[in-house]
């Protein structure tokens, strides 16, 4: 994903699960071998293996794989990914929001955050009914205002 800093252009290297939550954040100014490698290291590290990794056709992530040693794990096809492009609409809502960013720490800890945040209150509505998504919204909220709270 490219976010601009200052009209410079970045990149938003992020880790997705299954059901679209975003494990793992990391900016870089490059997008090449070395900056794939660094963010699949700190996601493995974090989160362990996986059993299938699907990636899109940039060639620093095949190079990274085989690095790695996941060459034989990953999966690239033109719609598999499309769980990963479809995290980053609620984080562009709020970029837009924020109106840009100017640094790329603030950026860094704005993503972390974000997705953490995010994560813990989205909740897929129309996978269960109206009472079961309320339920489970205010025991979310519960949760973080005892968290807030500490």
């Amino acid at each position: 994903m490219f976010v601009k800093i200052n009209g410079e252009r970045h990149y938003l290297w992020r880790a997705v699960d299954h059901e679209g939550e975003v494990l793992e954040s990391f900016v870089t100014k490059t997008r090449d071998k070395k900056a794939a490698l660094k963010s699949l290291k700190k996601t493995i590290t974090r989160h362990g293996r996986p059993h299938i990794l699907v990636i899109d056709q940039f060639r620093s992530y095949g190079a990274a794989m085989k690095d790695i040693g996941n060459a034989d794990r990953q999966e690239t096809g033109r719609w598999m990914n499309n769980r990963v492009e479809n995290s980053h609409l609620p984080f562009r809502r709020r970029e837009r929001a924020m109106l840009r960013f100017r640094r790329m720490r603030s950026l860094q800890k704005f993503v972390s955050v974000h997705a953490s945040v995010f994560n813990h209150f989205n909740s897929e509505r129309s996978l269960s009914s109206r009472s079961k998504f309320k339920m489970n919204r205010a025991a979310a909220l519960d949760e973080w205002r005892a968290l807030c709270a500490d």
